[in-house]
């Protein structure tokens, strides 16, 4: 179920001017009844700055109205929020992890030196001035730094690790997929040889099978001096 754009402020507005109750707020708004009685007991760890959610277009008159009338009804979200949508931009890093770009840098730097400066800037969400002070040495911390795979430090994904190496690999002319013109070719004849071994072999077996089967039935076997003297 859809919720509102700012829950507990919707919930603190819905406390101060309707007479729904807990229960319906809580349901409406996502949280727990406890969180609910806590805001209307003045109780809540924030002081909240309630949020109308008739001018946001959320819920309509007749619907608090039809809620306050049937303390059974759930109420219905009348228009939702409108998604937030990120310009595009560099990554952005959570703060608490801001300090291990370096080290994710420098674990890039050293494992892939294919990546372009771009490749690692868009990776890890920093500066080409920070990338190349790191490739050369001269950042203000390097005495510190110590390069880590920027996937465990959740700075990027495998995914687009594996990606970005892979186009890099690519413009570099060493892509792993990519195959001499005469591989499939060699690999043909190579089968056909095996094929043919194996054939062989297998009729190999079968005459030898068969002498086997001639000598324990006691077939007689012609005499070569009478052929010589017919």
């Amino acid at each position: 179920m859809a919720q509102p754009l700012m829950p507990h402020a919707t919930a603190s507005w819905l406390v101060d001017n309707t007479a729904l109750t807990f229960q319906q707020i809580a349901e409406f708004c996502g949280l727990h009844i406890l969180e609910v009685q806590a805001i209307a007991d003045d109780t809540a760890a924030t002081k909240l700055t309630g949020r109308d959610p008739l001018r946001s277009g959320e819920l309509t008159m007749e619907e608090i109205e039809r809620g306050q009338n049937d303390p059974t009804y759930q109420l219905q979200m009348h228009r939702e929020p409108d998604k937030a949508m990120r310009t595009k931009g560099p990554r952005y890093t959570p703060v608490s992890k801001r300090q291990d770009k370096p080290d994710g840098v420098a674990w890039l730097i050293r494992n892939h030196p294919e990546l372009s400066d771009g490749q690692i800037g868009k990776l890890i969400g920093t500066t080409r001035s920070t990338i190349q002070a790191l490739r050369e040495r001269t950042h203000w911390n390097i005495a510190n730094i110590q390069p880590k795979d920027p996937v465990t430090l959740g700075l990027t994904t495998q995914r687009e690790l594996d990606a970005a190496v892979a186009k890099a690999a690519k413009a570099a002319g060493t892509d792993p997929t990519f195959r001499d013109a005469d591989f499939d070719r060699d690999r043909d004849a190579l089968i056909e040889e095996l094929r043919a071994e194996r054939e062989a072999a297998a009729r190999d077996a079968e005459a030898a099978h068969a002498a086997e089967s001639g000598e324990e039935t006691g077939e007689s076997r012609p005499d070569v001096d009478s052929l010589f003297r017919s």
